[in-house]
């Protein structure tokens, strides 16, 4: 018979959020191997509210945490109601305690947790039919136990030679610039970026990105000598980077625009060289470069460089 009273969610919380009860369920039902080394009577309430937004609607019910009689480790119980089945609940519960690891290292911990996940369940259906065992959410759960369980890929280009990195392809400027970004003489690598880029995956789209990287994290001292390096070998490009060099150097002729306003130099000479760095920014939008990097080569404020070209 079906009442207004308290829920079989209700019920279950108000049982398993007093200690002494959660203690003996644990001490009942936690795997054996792992009950053998839970301090059963340091068994801490914790707050389910550590869920993520995308699972708030549906939070674990309870978690537990309890210290280890090894070292000072922590195991945490996180146990989930169940009233009905459900085919990702262990995809589910697999969430929820990875949610409540990044808690532990958030309250200042450097190792990750033991959570068992622990469902309880009391649905029409009998037994429970899905698997618990996460793994079996894949559709090649073999497959997927390798590459869990294993390290993940790294692609460290740190450490790859450049020699290697060039053959890379489509991918290869990327990996060159970033591996070499924090050097500051780009030269050294001129020849290797001009080998990737006579190979001809580059796309026009990419080269402008990969110039707007360098000018916004390189340390070159002289970014449009070095552009002007680069296109003297790569005819295909030669415009685009050509284009960037001579803008780069014309506000390196007129960086007195910038010097002239924190001087205070008449309105008139400041009115000429803004309107001027202004010309400059826009020609610098059209080629490709990114808004913000125009602004901090230029010195205009954003709303200046809002303002129409003159």
């Amino acid at each position: 018979m079906k009442t207004n009273g308290i829920s079989h969610d209700a019920l279950f919380k108000h049982f398993l959020a007093h200690k002494e009860t959660a203690q003996d369920f644990l001490a009942i039902h936690l795997p054996a191997s792992i009950r053998e080394i839970c301090d059963l009577a340091t068994l801490t309430l914790e707050s389910g509210s550590f869920v993520d937004e995308a699972l708030r609607a549906s939070h674990s019910d309870v978690l537990y945490s309890v210290r280890t009689r090894k070292g000072s480790g922590y195991i945490y119980a996180l146990i989930e109601h169940q009233s009905s089945p459900d085919r990702h609940m262990a995809f589910r519960l697999m969430r929820y305690a990875i949610a409540a690891m990044q808690r532990h290292l958030d309250a200042g911990h450097t190792t990750l947790p033991l959570v068992v996940p622990i469902l309880f369940y009391h649905g029409r259906v009998s037994p429970y039919p899905w698997s618990l065992r996460w793994l079996d959410g894949f559709a090649a759960p073999d497959f997927a136990r390798r590459l869990y369980s294993a390290s993940f890929p790294l692609v460290d280009i740190t450490v790859i030679p450049d020699e290697e990195i060039v053959v890379h392809r489509r991918v290869a400027l990327l990996e060159l610039l970033q591996k070499h970004i924090r050097q500051r003489d780009l030269t050294l690598i001129l020849d290797k970026l001009v080998s990737i880029l006579l190979l001809g995956y580059t796309s026009e789209q990419q080269l402008r990105a990969a110039i707007n990287y360098l000018l916004s994290n390189a340390n070159t001292p002289a970014p449009a000598a070095f552009l002007r390096q680069l296109a003297r070998h790569t005819p295909q490009h030669k415009e685009t980077l050509m284009t960037i060099a001579e803008h780069l150097e014309e506000l390196g002729r007129r960086k007195g625009f910038r010097e002239g306003r924190l001087k205070g130099r008449k309105e008139g000479q400041e009115k000429g060289q803004k309107s001027e760095a202004l010309r400059i920014a826009h020609e610098m939008l059209r080629n490709g470069l990114e808004r913000a990097l125009v602004l901090q080569l230029t010195g205009l404020s954003e709303a200046e460089l809002a303002q129409p070209k003159h």
